[in-house]
């Protein structure tokens, strides 16, 4: 990346006007601000906050493809990073972009870094954050596993179904909350076990935005009886609405009848299993070779 000509001139000057500006973009859109300059900044639409607490260890930079990561410290605030917020996982993965920046000219910056918040870690009413750099995705294992059941998600780009096709989802304030038990209006117009194994996300209320894995899908006279495989990381309390979609258990029949999409199974139901390679050949009767008939 080229250094921005402008910064340059100012850093040969001698005489500096330097800051450090941080924006954090969370996965549910939120866009924030931070600068340790004694005053706001604003750049690319974002207003970088001062006094907010936030400050950046050096960063550890590399060459090649070694990772860059570092650390931000910073205070618990409510008017900034709010622990309830921490809790309920809206800062993972979160998008981190640093810049230098002359604040007396804000179009004279440089981009520092740019990387996702990995590990947070919470005490004494602050925080200290882990900032993983773009090259921590090399870290991820790639390409594909040759097994019978699909290896797909559902309604991923391998997958190619939109769940959002009529019959696939459904919407309803929940009644009742006990652990990771939901308990919802009836659905008659879905067969019992059509939502196990797919997905819950809240739509308003302390925890709008958070997403669930649903375990079991159980149809009652008088309810719908939802349990997810683990807790919602935030409050949720009877009259918050939640949308809930159909799962898919991997299978080459479910694929086929429950979403028609055959056409794009991931997985290899042919593929011989365990007897198969353990067989030997006959030591008795006919081994010429030919057809037993």
């Amino acid at each position: 990346m080229a250094f921005h000509e402008g910064l340059a001139a100012h850093l040969a000057s001698g005489t500096t006007h330097l800051a450090h500006a941080w924006a954090i973009t969370r996965g549910d859109g939120v866009v924030l601000g931070f600068t340790d300059h004694d005053r706001d900044l604003e750049f690319e639409t974002i207003v970088f906050r001062a006094d907010s607490g936030l400050s950046a260890m050096a960063l550890q930079q590399g060459t090649g493809l070694s990772v860059d990561n570092s650390e931000a410290i910073g205070a618990l605030r409510d008017a900034a990073i709010r622990e309830a917020d921490i809790d309920a996982g809206r800062y993972d993965g979160a998008e981190v972009r640093c810049w230098i920046v002359n604040w007396s000219d804000v179009d004279q910056r440089q981009m520092l870094f740019r990387g996702t918040i990995g590990e947070i870690r919470r005490a004494g009413g602050a925080f200290t954050a882990e900032l993983r750099g773009l090259a921590e995705v090399l870290n991820r294992p790639m390409g594909r596993v040759y097994q019978k059941p699909c290896g797909a998600v559902l309604g991923d780009a391998a997958c190619g179904f939109d769940l959002s096709a009529p019959g696939y989802q459904a919407e309803a304030a929940v009644t009742a909350v006990a652990g990771a038990t939901l308990t919802l209006p009836p659905l008659p117009d879905f067969e019992e076990g059509w939502f196990a194994r797919g997905g819950l996300t809240v739509l308003d209320g302390a925890a709008a935005g958070l997403t669930g894995a649903i375990k079991r899908d159980r149809a009652e006279t008088a309810a719908r009886r939802i349990d997810l495989w683990a807790e919602l990381r935030a409050a949720l309390v009877p009259g918050d609405r939640v949308r809930i979609t159909a799962g898919c258990d991997k299978r080459m029949e479910t694929c086929r009848y429950k979403f028609n999409n055959l056409l794009n199974f991931q997985g290899f139901p042919d593929i011989p299993g365990e007897d198969w390679l353990i067989a030997q050949p006959a030591a008795t009767g006919q081994t010429t070779g030919r057809s037993r008939r």
